[in-house]
């Protein structure tokens, strides 16, 4: 027989990926390679401590540090993020304090540092008698653990909707579901839900969106395999409907991965004439291309800088060019808790002048008269509405189209989603049109 894959206790595995996150790692890259070391049965509370703990770090390594006689040496960051879970555990799950402490401190002898039993014990055994070292502050940029630079700017661009986008730093996102058309419609998917235990709902801004009253393994989602649905926010699925495509057109999708707006494209009935889909890494490439084999669907996919058509481009103008731009990714925190840990200022000003540089590069590829969607998860003014008035500064021939609609605000030129919005992630489109 086999050997069984060793387990070990998911508390460690926790703290050892919140470790690689404070160091610099992706959230889900983390929790993937996570997964690999729990059983099944402890996957749940893997992810709830490592999503939850990330979503309260600053917080709660405020709390954790304040309680340390001296500071932990990088080496051991993991017992430091033990830490964080423990107090994510005691403040906010229902794990029994005395087993959430029990748990913690064989964690500790399971990551290899037996000397730090007694730490973690004492701190968190001294905060489970303080239960009021864990309130969260009146301050809502500390209630909800943003870094302070960032928490300025959002107060500048949208101050009076601050204190509703700083809640949504530590608040759940629910899980919502696009029906693939060429399989069958909404309201059948609906039901299939329905008859396997699944409560859903219609989301009435995108006419092909279900989202889950609960989250779920897409495991369980009925016909997930076989290409019946995906998992893709309703903001997110408002960008292949703003493309207008018509029958026979030559659509690249510029930004592809991971891939859902390109499958969205692909499933429009009538498809794209040719759908062209780009993306810069090859292990986002080939998750992209997983997506689309599991979907049923085409797309050509080419391993390439958007930056640099000199390297990819045949020369054949499109019609429609999707731009999903790499960005801050601020409206979309509460699925993403680690941007709040990772993202520096610098970031959101090198990340401008790349979206400057992918405009630029990609706009002569548009054919007279077409339209290009500029899209990002952002919710900065500057990679957004900012960003597009200093393209249209720059190119007499490009013009906005007017987005008429029903969610999200006028920004003009485009229309923001702010986090939270009707049920939405925080995203930005602009639509430009090449003149004829």
């Amino acid at each position: 027989m086999p050997a069984r894959p060793v387990t070990l206790p998911p508390r460690a595995v926790a703290a050892a990926a919140l470790a690689a996150v404070a160091g610099g790692r992706s959230l889900d890259d983390a929790l993937a390679v996570a997964r690999e070391q729990v059983g099944r049965e402890a996957q749940p509370l893997l992810a709830e401590l490592v999503y939850g703990a990330a979503r309260h770090w600053l917080r709660l390594a405020a709390v954790i540090d304040g309680r340390l006689r001296k500071p932990l040496k990088r080496r051991d960051a993991d017992i430091h993020a033990l830490l964080v879970a423990g107090a994510y555990e005691l403040d906010r799950m229902r794990t029994p304090p005395h087993a959430a402490v029990d748990a913690a401190v064989e964690a500790a002898a399971a990551l290899g540092k037996g000397w730090a039993r007694g730490l973690v014990n004492g701190v968190l055994r001294g905060l489970e008698r303080e239960r009021s070292l864990l309130a969260a502050p009146e301050d809502p940029v500390r209630a909800h653990s943003w870094p302070p630079w960032l928490a300025r700017e959002l107060a500048a661009d949208w101050p009076e909707d601050r204190h509703a986008i700083l809640a949504t730093g530590t608040a759940r996102a629910p899980m919502t579901l696009r029906v693939n058309r060429r399989v069958q419609g909404r309201d059948d998917y609906l039901r299939a839900l329905e008859a396997e235990g699944f409560g859903a709902r219609p989301h009435p801004h995108a006419p092909l969106a279900l989202q889950l009253e609960r989250p779920a393994g897409v495991e369980r989602l009925p016909g997930f395999a076989a290409g019946h649905v995906s998992v893709q926010d309703a903001a997110a699925q408002l960008a292949a409907p703003l493309l207008a495509v018509g029958p026979g057109m030559r659509v690249l999708d510029a930004c592809a991965a991971p891939g859902g707006k390109t499958a969205h494209l692909a499933e429009l009935d009538p498809p794209p004439g040719e759908l062209v889909a780009l993306e810069i890494d090859p292990a986002r490439a080939q998750r992209l291309r997983e997506g689309l084999d599991r979907l049923g669907l085409q797309a050509e996919l080419r391993v390439a800088d958007a930056g640099a058509p000199e390297d990819w481009w045949d020369g054949r103008p499109f019609d429609r060019i999707l731009l999903d731009v790499p960005c801050s990714g601020t409206g979309v925190i509460r699925r993403h808790p680690d941007i709040k840990l990772l993202r520096r200022p610098g970031d959101v000003d090198r990340l401008v002048t790349e979206q400057a540089r992918l405009l630029d590069a990609l706009w002569p590829l548009l054919a007279p008269g077409g339209m290009l969607l500029y899209s990002t998860c952002s919710i900065l003014r500057r990679e957004n509405a900012g960003q597009v008035a200093a393209f249209l500064a720059r190119r007499p021939d490009a013009a906005i189209v007017p987005i008429e609609a029903d969610w999200g605000r006028d920004t003009e030129p485009g229309r923001q989603i702010l986090p939270g919005e009707q049920d939405m992630d925080g995203f930005f489109y602009a639509c430009l049109q090449r003149s004829a």
